[in-house]
């Protein structure tokens, strides 16, 4: 995993260069020197956020194609009505 650091000001410059190293490792992006944000790519943040997304929102996003969706089954039983 590659560290990359940039200024603020490279960010704004070449914010392509930016995504294309967060593909790599984290972004550690500086304001006058010191460190102030980090960019990640979504799926190292939610690895560490151990966050995961719905079915909905993973149906929703563009290129979707290997969703591994396995619901469980359920055990449905009929029974007579009362309607007494």
């Amino acid at each position: 995993m590659a560290i990359t650091t940039l200024s603020s000001r490279e960010l704004n410059q070449d914010v392509t260069r930016a995504k294309r190293a967060a593909s790599r490792g984290p972004v550690i992006i500086t304001v006058r020197g010191k460190p102030a944000h980090v960019l990640l790519s979504f799926e190292e943040y939610q690895r560490l956020t151990h966050q995961h997304r719905s079915i909905a929102d993973a149906l929703a996003m563009p290129d979707v194609t290997d969703i591994d969706f396995q619901p469980p089954r359920i055990a449905v039983s009929l029974r007579t009505a009362d309607l007494a």
